[in-house]
């Protein structure tokens, strides 16, 4: 009996342990050890592996390792990494892991993310992806990103993860014939992540003046919307117009697009942009409709829309040259409807500990694509655009449902309830703050009767801190 009191007192306490890591303002507590792994592929230069080493060092990293394989192998040293943590059988505050493999194998490297996510260990952890593209012949020493990452984070251990690599894309973004291009970050984050010694719940630095984006010209949103056969459509509709409108943004409406009037508006918002005779200091576009299996836009006729295709014709607009573009996409992604890792219903048992709920498969991620000798060492891509300065969020992860109901989506609902309470802040922060409230949400989904669970997707190339109102 005595063993049984025991037992259930220690899970109490790891529950309460992993509620408070994100009640803590919002941010992660990474009080338990921090541990990382270096997969490269052979012909990795030496210098490129040392960078990666200090900035682990610099980020008081207990335990790195290093493992040189195929790319084809790096699925199998994964799975062999979760399962050594799982063994260990202590709480893991962070894992960082660093993929270094020629340029174009790591374009879609989702299976190495789920892979890690099946650690138990993990659960609720941040887990953080260093991608790192190296091209044949490429220069053996490290570029302008590994270099930028190492002195920030033995400068600025202090800073949010998210606004030291903001301050990184700054840094290594490059010039190629009028076109920038910048590293990527995907985030699922559900908080702040401070990976230096710092008490993350901590003062925030301020950042100097320079660091953000001038929105003193003109702000003008596009929100395009199927609301045809979408309940509640309407309400998220009128929800984000008021947004915009209080933010200063001019907005244009256009409901119930066919697929070919998604490219039409788009285009014409892009035409009447490099028209405008004053400065334009930012752009926002809000895509609602129904998703197609594979993440297309399904306009009011049923046909498709590549939103990639959308975000390629505004990141071309000549009065948007380093000026942020805002894109969010409220549609379904997929068909897999997430059930969370943890408890998925609040039995008896549950509701006496006081568990938090399920936590999204995909949530606690932080992607960064970026390549290990800088992008000078192979040049643009032909027929690409500008890269730099687009913030996608979606509303749903790669392959899932997006929820919404006659009250309006888990999405544009929490984003506009946490903007309109903090309008000066910035907007990654809130944006992961938003990605916590709806992680936090059970959802009841219209042909089950098991509760279901929700994760945003934010993919930023911002090189400036971005807040909508001064």
């Amino acid at each position: 009996m005595a063993f049984l009191v025991a037992g259930t007192l220690r899970v109490a306490a790891m529950v309460a342990d992993t509620q408070e890591s994100l009640r803590r303002k919002g941010k992660y507590s990474t009080q338990g050890p921090k541990v990382a792994l270096t997969l490269s592929s052979p012909g990795v230069s030496a210098s490129t592996v040392a960078v990666l080493e200090g900035i682990f060092r610099a980020l008081r990293v207990e335990s790195w390792q290093r493992r040189e394989a195929l790319v084809q192998g790096f699925l199998g040293e994964l799975a062999g990494f979760w399962e050594q943590l799982d063994a260990h059988g202590g709480p893991v505050g962070c894992v960082l892991v660093a993929l270094v493999a020629p340029s174009g194998l790591l374009r879609q490297p989702q299976q190495l993310v789920q892979e890690l996510s099946r650690c138990g260990a993990l659960r609720g952890c941040p887990k953080v992806f260093l991608l790192l593209s190296s091209a044949p012949g490429a220069a053996p020493e490290p570029g302008a990103f590994l270099t930028s990452l190492g002195e920030l984070c033995g400068r600025c251990p202090h800073w949010s993860l998210l606004q030291l690599l903001t301050e990184v894309f700054c840094r290594t973004a490059e010039e190629f014939s009028g076109a920038t291009y910048c590293p990527v970050l995907r985030s699922s984050l559900r908080g702040a992540l401070c990976l230096g010694d710092t008490e993350p719940w901590g003062l925030e630095p301020e950042p100097s003046p320079s660091a953000q984006y001038d929105l003193s010209g003109a702000r003008v949103a596009l929100l395009l919307a199927v609301i045809r056969g979408r309940s509640g459509a309407q309400h998220d509709v009128e929800a984000l117009r008021g947004l915009c409108q209080a933010l200063g943004f001019e907005t244009t409406l256009t409901t119930d697009p066919t697929a070919q009037a998604f490219q039409e508006e788009l285009a014409q918002f892009r035409e009447w942009l490099d028209a405008h005779r004053g400065p334009v200091s930012c752009a926002l576009v809000a895509l609602m409709a129904h998703g197609g299996p594979q993440g297309q836009l399904l306009g009011a006729d049923g046909q498709e829309v590549q939103p990639e295709a959308l975000v390629r014709e505004l990141s071309c607009c000549r009065a948007l040259r380093g000026r942020p573009k805002i894109f969010l996409l409220q549609a379904c992604r997929g068909g897999h409807r997430d059930a969370g890792l943890g408890p998925t219903a609040l039995s008896w048992f549950w509701r006496w500990l006081r568990a938090p709920p399920a936590t999204p498969s995909h949530a606690d991620v932080l992607q960064v694509y970026a390549d290990a000798q800088g992008s000078s060492s192979r040049g643009p891509t032909a027929g690409s655009s500008d890269q730099a300065d687009i913030l996608m969020v979606y509303a749903a992860a790669e392959g899932c449902v997006a929820y919404r109901d006659e009250t309006g989506s888990d999405f544009i609902q929490t984003l506009v309830e946490v903007l309109r309470a903090d309008p000066e802040g910035d907007l990654l922060e809130l944006l992961t703050e938003v990605n916590r409230r709806v992680c936090e949400l059970d959802v009841l989904g219209p042909d089950s009767d098991e509760r279901r669970k929700a994760c945003l997707e934010i993919r930023s190339s911002l090189r400036r801190r971005l807040c909508l109102q001064a």
